[in-house]
């Protein structure tokens, strides 16, 4: 179990069993995990890490999960267990301008969900895209787009490692790597 979740007086068993599922997932290669501060605010125990997906030497996108654990648990939750994550990820301007990209965006989310084996509820969340042009003194590409999926669900019972495994697919899809095992035909960030 990591430092900051054993360092607690007395761990719930079903927080700390939770924290050792998500601790051993093992991305795939071009997705680095690694354990942050968690928030201290949102409920009575908490668990964070953060994601960085590489392709070919560069950060093509990133992402934060946080488990929540409420002993009393909330309405809101419709459970004990709740995990809320952000991932982001820059986009070519032709994927940025499809009307249909926020849908696709929660379809890649709950699929992953579902084709894992998650048992979840309570789901939600947003998908949001910007589009950016620099101007004057600010060097860079001259436009660029970026999705941000926002998005929390409860976990039915404490084995998170599906759940962590569909954030590692969400990851994938949204920085556009191919499937495990599946070799690109052609370079660049078209998905």
């Amino acid at each position: 179990m990591p430092e900051s979740a054993a360092s607690a007086s007395k761990v719930p068993d079903v927080f700390a069993q939770a924290v050792n599922a998500l601790c051993e997932v093992k991305p795939r290669a071009e997705i680095a995990l690694e354990e942050i501060p968690p928030p201290q605010r949102l409920a009575p125990y908490s668990f964070a890490m953060s994601a960085s997906v590489t392709r070919d030497d560069s950060e093509v996108a990133s992402g934060r999960l946080i488990l929540l654990y409420d002993p009393a648990g909330q309405e809101a939750w419709d459970g004990l267990l709740r995990i809320v994550t952000f991932v982001s990820a820059e986009l070519d301007s032709e994927m940025a301008a499809d009307p249909l990209l926020a849908e696709v965006g929660w379809s890649w989310l709950v699929e992953s969900l579902d084709d894992n084996g998650a048992q979840y509820t309570a789901a939600g969340g947003t998908v949001t895209t910007t589009s950016s042009s620099r101007f004057g003194d600010l060097a860079g590409p001259a436009d660029t787009a970026d999705v941000e999926l926002r998005a929390s669900w409860t976990a039915l019972d404490t084995a998170l490692g599906p759940h962590l495994e569909a954030w590692c697919t969400l990851l994938a899809s949204t920085a556009g790597l191919p499937p495990p095992g599946v070799t690109p035909l052609m370079d660049g960030r078209t998905r």
